[in-house]
């Protein structure tokens, strides 16, 4: 039997932005090479360890509250996730310092290059995390055939007045502000590739035409209770497709 690779704990940031329309996402694309295979998603990554490490700078949630929101102990830690692979990637800092004088654009390098740990650069600068910036909706986890597996958390957030958002390289190569519908018609054009989590989080977000209506919906669903997605792959006539909750949710994206 083959053996079946533990699902990583992982956080997920889809930012958004007014727009004339509906609201923007910030997506960005992934490196071929990495597990992402080239096709754009939201900012966010594994937890590390420093994670766990910054409770103390965790403001507008207690550690109590995050536990019972997500169902785990050590909540907090993906939030602090979250935040710090938002910062890493898109470069926007859902955190205040408490002292002045911190080069936001250099510990961004440093933090990519691992020159510089993120509870040094949250301790070092006294750093207030906004966690309650980010507001839970969606929990999926990875199905068991893959190699490669994420337990994944999502959050909603709005973009920060004052900040900009731009790709950091390396395993990033490109990002770009879109509506909901209209990353959904790049990827039906062929124009961007999204996976299926990516596909459905999208639909779920294209109703709602201004990021407080988001920001109220992610509220809303937090409330009730987030569940787990956790598709299964099956092959039907050859063709790999995507089943979820016994429902046949399409071919494989």
């Amino acid at each position: 039997m083959t053996d079946i690779a533990v699902a990583r704990p992982s956080s997920t940031v889809v930012l958004a932005r007014e727009s004339g329309g509906a609201p923007e996402l910030l997506l960005m694309r992934r490196h071929h090479r990495s597990a992402f295979g080239g096709a754009h998603a939201f900012p966010g990554g594994v937890l590390e360890d420093d994670d766990a490490l910054v409770d103390d700078h965790c403001a507008g949630i207690t550690v109590d509250e995050a536990d019972a929101l997500l169902g785990v102990d050590q909540g907090l830690a993906y939030f602090s996730a979250a935040i710090r692979e938002l910062f890493e990637e898109s470069g926007v800092l859902l955190a205040t310092p408490g002292g002045q004088g911190a080069d936001l654009a250099a510990a961004r390098d440093a933090l990519n290059q691992g020159t510089l740990g993120w509870r040094s650069f949250v301790v070092d600068h006294d750093m207030q995390l906004h966690c309650d910036a980010l507001h839970y909706f969606s929990f999926w986890i990875t199905p068991k055939v893959f190699p490669r597996r994420f337990s994944t958390r999502f959050f909603l957030a709005a973009m920060p007045e004052g900040q900009d958002a731009g790709h950091c390289g390396g395993e990033l190569t490109d990002s770009c502000w879109l509506s909901a519908n209209e990353a959904l018609a790049a990827c039906r054009d062929g124009s961007i590739s999204l996976h299926f989590p990516t596909i459905r989080t999208l639909e779920a977000l294209a109703p709602h035409g201004t990021v407080d209506e988001l920001l109220e919906w992610a509220a809303a669903l937090a409330r009730e209770g987030v569940p787990c997605i956790f598709p299964e792959i099956e092959k039907r006539r050859g063709e790999a497709r995507v089943i979820v909750a016994g429902r046949d949710s399409g071919a494989l994206e």
